[in-house]
């Protein structure tokens, strides 16, 4: 397996992993190994899943200066013969891959051994690297219709493979265990696995109007966690306790999407599948500097009614009253939230591991 550079590419990996190792329990063990950036975020949430995991070079081509765009062309070159003994020596049945420039070597690697290769794609619009890579893949697995014209008759339409915490947790021992009242209105933050520094921003600027009106559980990315902490001390006991504040959540994220009745985020490619599972509805902030992945994304959720977008160079003054009008409209929460289920596919994660299992040939 490999992908890379946010949590939006590493969580569908472990998600379908979860299945396969279901499914291989009834014939023989899987084996399965991690293959990523060396000094990437993947090789933490991969370690805390207790996959093995391999580092290899790898380098941005897209947006990069014209001489850190040569070092990394030289760092995938070397990822690639990385990859190669990696794959050599481990012999895989089967490659999966998501995104990220790290699956470029390993891709490469995959084919130069003749091994069958699955790309799950988990934005709607496929980026540099996925496009580069998908006429070595046999199959490629997309969330929504809309991608398959990318992709011709190598696509499938799988829908996002949400891990099965998010869809067991119920929301009565989620806000049990986070502390929060059961009939209380909860507001979740979430800036993507790097954190957002203008939603924190605006949210704490805004928080005491928020905190009026529901409880706050803010997800605020390491960097900013301290300042934001600080901020939360300045506010009376009362709007304290209604206010919760960590820097990242990791097998905790499921209670907080289980307790959340609205949810502010960037809209990386989780949005996708995890909002629509817990049936969420959304205010989604797109991150303006991501290749337009995250505008696409979040652009889908707004057309089928499941969520409301808020652009970044107008989320000081538009984001805490966008919230705070669907805090108080409750009926349109509904709607939203209905809106959002009628987009998830719940077998998403069975059909991308019975995919992989027929490539390795186990079926």
């Amino acid at each position: 397996m490999s992908g890379g550079g946010t949590g939006g590419h590493v969580y569908p990996l472990l998600s379908v992993l979860e299945v396969v190792r279901a499914m291989a329990r009834r014939h023989q063990p899987v084996e399965v190994l991690y293959v990523g950036h060396a000094r990437g975020m993947e090789r933490d949430l991969v370690d805390r899943a207790g996959v093995p995991f391999e580092g290899i070079a790898g380098g941005q081509v897209r947006g990069q200066a014209p001489w850190r765009l040569v070092r990394n062309l030289a760092a995938l070159a070397h990822g690639y013969l990385q990859a190669r003994r990696v794959m050599a020596r481990f012999q895989p049945q089967v490659c999966f891959v998501t995104g990220g420039w790290v699956t470029v070597p390993v891709v490469l690697a995959a084919r130069t051994l003749q091994v069958p290769v699955l790309i799950y794609l988990p934005d709607v619009r496929p980026g540099l690297a996925i496009r580069a890579l998908h006429p070595l893949a046999q199959r490629v697995a997309v969330t929504t219709e809309e991608t398959v014209p990318y992709f011709g008759a190598k696509a499938m339409v799988t829908g996002y493979p949400v891990r099965g915490a998010i869809l067991n947790t119920s929301r009565d021992s989620a806000r049990q265990r986070l502390g929060l009242p059961s009939e209380a209105t909860v507001v979740l933050v979430f800036g993507g696995s790097r954190g957002a520094r203008s939603i924190n921003r605006a949210v704490v600027a805004g928080i005491t109007a928020l905190l009026t009106e529901a409880h706050v559980v803010h997800i605020t990315g390491s960097l900013d966690h301290p300042w934001v902490q600080d901020a939360r001390a300045q506010l009376p006991g009362p709007l304290q306790a209604r206010y919760r504040v960590f820097p990242y959540l990791h097998e905790e994220m499921p209670w907080a999407l289980a307790a959340a009745d609205v949810v502010v985020s960037r809209a990386g490619a989780s949005v996708l599948g995890e909002f629509p599972a817990r049936g969420l509805p959304a205010v989604l902030v797109p991150y303006p500097h991501a290749g337009g992945h995250q505008a696409d994304n979040a652009r889908y959720l707004a057309r089928h009614g499941a969520a409301v977008v808020v652009e970044d160079r107008d989320v000081a003054t538009r984001l805490i009253p966008t919230v705070l009008d669907l805090i108080q409209d409750v009926a349109r929460r509904e709607q939203m939230a209905m809106a959002a289920r009628a987009l998830y596919r719940g077998d998403a994660r069975q059909r991308i591991a019975q995919e992989l299992a027929r490539l390795a040939g186990d079926l």
